[in-house]
């Protein structure tokens, strides 16, 4: 499995989401840690749990924040959210069928990871290079 270490790289240059995604990070980091001390059954439980409210929270500050600077790809962005939100239910119902096997988790975490990195690294750069590029953040 997979760790995310916060780079400088992640950053998009927006406190308040900058922050949100760093509680992402130690959620799943968390996850990792309580998996390689044999605790994984609570873990993904809570992380579960954690992303779950996550995604909405973060992603209605985030669609909000794009709707008050006009962002002309929002649309676009919103599908990727939508898009992620059922990915967390099928892992949610997944969950519940199979529990906190090594397959799921190991599913878990490159699902998350694979997403937390592409999405951020590009949708949200894009998204936030243009409110920079309005001169306002």
């Amino acid at each position: 499995m997979v760790a995310i270490r916060w780079r400088q790289d992640l950053e998009i240059g927006i406190d308040v989401i900058d922050n949100q995604h760093k509680a992402l990070v130690e959620s799943m980091n968390k996850l990792l840690e309580a998996c390689a001390a044999g605790r994984a059954k609570e873990e993904v439980e809570k992380t579960l749990a954690f992303l779950s409210d996550y995604v909405v929270t973060h992603f209605e500050y985030e669609q909000e924040y794009q709707k008050k600077h006009g962002y002309p790809r929002y649309e676009e962005h919103l599908k990727l959210h939508q898009f992620f939100l059922q990915e967390v239910q099928e892992l949610k119902d997944r969950f519940e069928k199979e529990g906190a096997t090594l397959h799921f988790t190991v599913s878990f975490n490159k699902k998350i990871v694979d997403w937390f990195i592409n999405h951020i690294g590009k949708a949200d750069r894009d998204y936030a290079m243009y409110v920079k590029s309005l001169g306002t953040t």
